[in-house]
């Protein structure tokens, strides 16, 4: 899908449809769009947004970018702050909804909501002919089959926002052709235990796993972060997007954030994208592709490079990578059983109900005792993870009763 033999020069239009505006991806975005708006007089035009309960925040946003359709899950009729703004669609299909009214094929629309919820409106805007600056990991690992086909049909373009994914398409840019890539290395910062041993890493409590040392990020990602599990999501999502077979898959720790990943070639040689550790970056070349524009994001500062750190992944510490691995390789709605279970098992942690180490511990046992499938249709997504939630919410109702 993703494009190894340069890029298509084709503009798009210029409308932007920002999904999960109120998170971090939304709202560096907008950031973006306001940078290149002033500094590299780039016109973007802001048509609709979409988040979740902060109505106070995500009417500002309307009200700054001028934008008449915007979204919302939270239900509420009675809600002030969205009064005054043309039409507002709300509940858990509302951002869908809005893909599905305003959505113009060519439009570019940012895939940031978090989670599973993010699947339907990805899909939607795909269906549409829009490119899609996918930052929703879940899209893909749940629903890859599905969305991957839906935009070979319709002509979409899935532009990766992650800055590992970001990475690698810059990387492939060249236009080298798939047959002379290897394998890709996605890195890994290590999060807040990467020196601790296993078992005071398995009973860390909330406080010490939102401690990240590099990145800042909402609470989700920020836990699977520290259990490398945000890193066996994008194993997954690597495999859909450049369409790698799980032993060309790999990860490994670098503390530093600097090097985002590496691409190797078939003659061993190895290209990487370097960068500080800014999500702006990843996001304005989503923005601006094929083409760049002057940044704002930080430049990377050679001088303060003493010592850049790779190390391999203690997979027995952090078995979310050899788990990946193993759902890569199996049946399609493995993937959507893995991203179910760590969500219901990150929630858990979250409400203090399970340590640590119960997160993982609970996504295996989901993966042994549900029945991977084929995925055909978003319906067999939806089962797949209607009965991992079941599934991993029994598992961890019994390890907290415990």
């Amino acid at each position: 899908m993703i494009p190894y033999d340069g890029p298509n020069p084709t503009k798009r239009s210029g409308r932007i449809i920002v999904l999960g505006s109120t998170g971090s991806i939304g709202v560096n975005t907008l950031e973006v769009i306001t940078h290149l708006r002033e500094q590299c007089g780039i016109e973007y035009e802001v048509v609709g947004l979409a988040a979740g309960r902060q109505t106070g925040l995500l009417a500002e946003q309307a009200n700054t970018f001028g934008v008449d359709y915007v979204a919302t899950s939270e239900d509420a009729t009675n809600s002030s702050e969205l009064d005054g703004i043309q039409q507002v669609m709300r509940g858990p299909q509302a951002a869908t909804e809005l893909v599905e009214a305003v959505a113009r094929p060519g439009d570019l629309i940012i895939g940031a909501i978090v989670g599973a919820a993010g699947v339907e409106p990805s899909l939607a805007a795909v269906r549409r002919g829009c490119d899609l600056g996918l930052a929703n990991k879940e899209a893909l690992v749940a629903a890859g089959p599905i969305v991957m086909e839906t935009a070979r049909e319709s002509g979409a373009r899935i532009i990766p926002i992650d800055s590992e994914h970001s990475a690698i398409f810059q990387c492939l840019q060249s236009g080298r052709r798939r047959d002379e890539v290897a394998g890709l290395i996605l890195t890994a910062s290590g999060g807040p235990f990467r020196e601790w041993d296993v078992e005071r890493m398995r009973q860390a409590n909330v406080e010490q796993a939102l401690n990240h040392p590099t990145w800042t990020m909402g609470r989700k990602v920020t836990i699977d972060s520290a259990s490398l599990m945000n890193k066996a999501l994008e194993l997954i999502e690597a495999r859909w997007l450049f369409e790698m077979n799980a032993d060309q898959l790999n990860a490994i720790i670098h503390p530093q954030s600097i090097v985002h990943s590496f691409v190797e070639f078939i003659d061993h040689s190895v290209i990487a994208q370097l960068s500080p550790p800014d999500m702006k970056l990843p996001i304005q070349y989503a923005l601006t592709w094929p083409d760049r524009a002057s940044g704002c994001a930080d430049r990377t500062d050679f001088s303060t490079f003493s010592d850049l750190i790779f190390e391999p992944i203690d997979h027995q510490k952090f078995p979310a990578i050899s788990t990946a691995l193993e759902v890569i390789s199996g049946p399609d709605s493995a993937g959507a059983i893995f991203n179910a279970a760590n969500e219901v098992a990150v929630e858990a942690f979250l409400e203090r109900r399970i340590p640590f180490g119960a997160i993982l511990d609970s996504i295996r046992t989901t993966l042994e005792r549900c029945n991977p499938g084929p995925v055909a249709s978003l319906e067999d997504v939806w089962e797949a993870d209607r009965e991992a939630r079941r599934v991993a919410s029994d598992c961890l109702a019994s390890t907290a009763g415990t």
